[in-house]
């Protein structure tokens, strides 16, 4: 079967807290506090939960914002989170959900895409990324 990359509903909320778990690095994943935000993200029209689906278990899930900027002269694309599973990556899942992240960010007028990482750098550098600045965070 192909992978198709769409939009999540709310049946993939399940499959997603796999991934999340298994993505989160600096936070444990609570199952009623991510369904809770799964459910107010797919409903939000300036975000975009993207699920990588081959009619099994999620492969993976990339969520992405976008809003104006003054920076930029324009709207910015933020993708918060991808996530592919460890046994299928390398197999371009995360190369097609960021594929449908840039399409998205174009239709809505977005002039730049950005993320944060501090792993699979050589990953966004095949995509066309470049790095731009230090990322800072504090937790509340």
């Amino acid at each position: 079967m192909s992978i198709i990359v769409r939009p999540a509903v709310a049946a993939d909320s399940a499959g997603a807290f796999e991934l999340a778990k298994e993505f989160a690095v600096s936070f444990a994943p609570a199952a009623d506090q991510f369904g809770r935000s799964f459910d107010h993200l797919i409903a939000r029209e300036d975000a975009l939960l993207l699920v990588a689906d081959e009619g099994g278990p999620l492969l993976g899930y990339l969520l992405a914002f976008d809003h104006p900027a003054l920076w930029a002269n324009g709207r910015v694309a933020w993708i918060e989170e991808i996530a592919v599973r460890a046994d299928r990556r390398r197999q371009g899942i995360g190369r097609q959900l960021m594929r449908e992240v840039e399409a998205w960010a174009r239709l809505r007028g977005s002039r730049v895409a950005a993320l944060a990482t501090r792993r699979a750098a050589d990953f966004y550098a095949a995509l066309g990324y470049e790095a731009s600045a230090t990322y800072f965070r504090k937790a509340l």
